[in-house]
């Protein structure tokens, strides 16, 4: 195509002429505990430096309304002592749930690093376990094969995470797309084309329904542990799936982060979603402090908006589309806001 026969894709930025009401949210309207952060290089360097830039961290999310968070570290030994160290300064401000080494899941001592690594993090001060999904998606065992998430020799995590009353929060699969094809019919076609190594549409992978099936033989034969799904239950796409997953299975919690594009294109299902499921979802960005993208989160839970840009940037990452607010009531939305949240920390 020549420049003369019109646009490419990547040059469209269309202005909406809508004209509707919009309620203006400059913050929450109870307290927010964000149960999925990454302080990720914050904490790296010089100490002085680290604790200057952590302070800045903690005074942004405080005025955006977070009064707590959940840092999903994913880390264990001595670099898990070192960040707990790092963060105990503000230790009513952060929480932290750490990592276990899964590439040691085929030695023979493998279980008991895995309680004595979890055990050692309780003492310290960890208080649950992140998974992330290059367990299934990017991790080999020792014979070439990618491992299921529900693979029977990490059972040691799960019940090792039941005896300490460590809850489990697992990151399994990315948006549906990502497992298509990246051709003409993917929605998510332009933010795979900026990010080709985010596609997973590979013979040599699981297939997104293969990773479902694995979450849900997970979830069903640990039911001790308490795992929490993040990024809608692994298909925000499908909350449907997710509702029958939490109905038949009590021990299953979801958390909202970076799952503001699908649920805010789904307004009515997304709705009953929250009502139905208000005691076990968990509010969550997944995102550095910014006044912008947290009001967004606060605007779709709170308000009635229709059709604003879920995200400030010029072409929204994670589609073309624009969301809709979903106008929970007050009881919902504290539960969603912190006290779901509280109740999982403080068991």
């Amino acid at each position: 195509m020549t420049k003369k026969d019109g646009l490419y894709l990547d040059e469209y930025m269309p202005r909406s002429e809508l004209v509707v009401e919009r309620v203006c949210v400059e913050g929450p309207r109870f307290p927010v505990i964000d149960f999925h952060t990454h302080l990720g290089s914050l904490t790296d360097g010089e100490e002085t430096e680290v604790r200057e830039r952590i302070a800045r961290h903690v005074d942004q999310l405080q005025a955006i309304g977070v009064e707590h968070v959940v840092n999903q570290a994913m880390r264990w030994g001595n670099e898990l002592i070192g960040l707990l160290k790092t963060l105990a300064p503000w230790a009513d401000f952060f929480t932290t749930f750490g990592g276990v080494d899964i590439s040691q899941l085929d030695e023979p001592g493998f279980p008991d690093m895995v309680e004595d690594s979890l055990k050692r993090g309780v003492d310290l001060g960890m208080r649950g376990v992140k998974i992330w999904k290059n367990v299934s998606l990017g991790m080999k065992d020792r014979s070439g094969r990618h491992i299921p998430i529900d693979d029977p020799r990490l059972t040691p995590i799960w019940d090792t995470a039941a005896r300490l009353d460590l809850p489990v929060l697992m990151h399994i699969a990315d948006p549906v797309a990502f497992f298509r094809p990246v051709d003409r019919f993917n929605e998510r076609f332009e933010e795979l084309q900026h990010h080709p190594d985010w596609s997973f549409c590979s013979p040599e992978l699981f297939e997104f329904e293969e990773l479902m099936e694995q979450q849900e033989r997970l979830i069903k034969n640990n039911p001790n542990t308490v795992f929490i799904i993040a990024h809608m239950g692994s298909y925000g796409e499908n909350l449907g799936f997710v509702g029958e997953c939490l109905d038949k299975y009590p021990n299953m919690h979801v958390d909202m982060a970076a799952r503001l594009a699908e649920l805010g294109r789904q307004p009515y299902t997304a709705r009953k979603f929250f009502e139905r499921y208000q005691d076990r979802i968990l509010f969550a960005t997944d995102c550095f402090p910014s006044w912008l993208e947290h009001m967004k989160y606060y605007e779709f839970l709170e308000t009635w908006n229709e059709y604003f840009d879920y995200s400030s940037s010029g072409v929204p990452g994670q589609g073309r589309w624009k969301v809709y607010g979903i106008g929970l009531d007050d009881g919902i939305l504290e539960k969603v806001y912190n006290l779901n949240a509280k109740r999982l920390l403080e068991s």
